[in-house]
């Protein structure tokens, strides 16, 4: 997908994240001892609006934990997160609960993210009583306006998650984020609890839906196909860290980093006759209680040196707006 021409970007993004970072502290099994886990280590990007930033990177990454520490599902260790100037960690109270208007979650798994007592109509009319938004009346036509721009019928207003199939619940999570007409949208796997004709759907109804309500997404996925289809910027992630930042295009044209090559190698080929050159990383990924020395993936690397075992790598511009932590970049 062609990325936002550089002449086209607002000159201030609307999220600028900082240093972040998210430490859980782990009890070890049969001691008193507890280990510090770095879920997301010093992370730093930004957003432009109305554009779809792409998050990959292994499972357990910190993908996940990045998204859901970003709307304060869980408190940050250390950063900050500027959204439109205002730092979204040191809201209090009131005030994050207004900001909860302009930014929303699409979940993983839809199924797990509704209730399964509510009917899809009182799910959807939940936000608007919680935000105190128009009269009885008002919310009941919202929520029928919302589920036709989501591909959904009347019908749908009083049945019960169980009831629909997995697309189907996917677009009513697709409603329920957007019924307060949010400007930051972050969608965590929304596609890969689907199967592939509706992920193409789902794909193609978000690409509409950002167009008519002018939205800006985060999306975080681990299928690099998908995040190539609606990402106009990429972000790759590894063991907490983002190791590499460019544009869609560019990133796949000239990648940067060996974690990132090793990723865009095990991608399919649409021509299975095409030649492969597949990439086989060895070993396992390295333990988030106990990360290597340097840079994190060096015992992996095929490219590794000393320098490598010994100094972190400092994320820096190694091409126009294509940004790795590497030091062979």
């Amino acid at each position: 997908m062609p990325d936002i021409a550089k002449e086209q970007l607002p000159l201030k993004p609307i999220l600028e994240v900082n240093g972040l970072r998210k430490y859980f502290a782990s009890k070890q099994p049969g001691s008193w001892r507890t280990k510090t886990l770095k879920a997301v280590d010093n992370v730093s990007f930004h957003l432009y609006e109305g554009e779809t930033y792409g998050l990959v990177g292994e499972s357990g990454c910190g993908k996940s934990t990045l998204g859901r520490t970003l709307l304060r599902l869980t408190e940050p260790t250390e950063g900050t997160a500027l959204y439109n100037g205002k730092d979204l960690f040191s809201l209090p109270g009131k005030e994050l609960q207004a900001s909860r208007k302009q930014l929303q979650m699409v979940f993983q798994d839809p199924f797990a993210s509704l209730h399964p007592r509510k009917s899809i109509g009182a799910a959807l009319t939940e936000p608007l009583i919680i935000h105190r938004i128009g009269t009885p009346a008002e919310r009941y036509s919202r929520v029928l306006e919302i589920l036709r721009v989501v591909g959904l019928q009347p019908s749908h207003y009083d049945r019960l998650p169980h009831e629909l199939s997995g697309g189907q619940r996917q677009r009513v999570v697709l409603a329920r984020a957007l019924i307060l007409e949010p400007k930051l949208v972050i969608c965590d796997e929304p596609v890969s609890a689907l199967d592939v004709i509706i992920q193409a759907q789902i794909l193609n109804l978000m690409k509409q839906l950002q167009q008519d309500f002018k939205l800006t997404y985060l999306f975080i996925a681990h299928d690099l196909g998908v995040v190539r289809h609606i990402s106009d910027r990429i972000g790759v992630m590894y063991l907490g860290k983002l190791v590499e930042e460019a544009p869609t295009d560019q990133l796949f044209a000239s990648p940067k980093h060996p974690y990132t090559r090793a990723l865009l190698s095990a991608v399919p080929k649409s021509d299975p006759a095409g030649k492969r050159d597949r990439i086989l990383l060895e070993g396992d990924v390295p333990s988030p209680l106990d990360p290597p020395t340097g840079c994190t993936f060096h015992p992996r690397c095929p490219l590794a040196t000393e320098r490598c075992r010994k100094e972190i790598p400092v994320k820096r511009e190694v091409a126009d707006r294509h940004f790795a932590a590497c030091h062979l970049a």
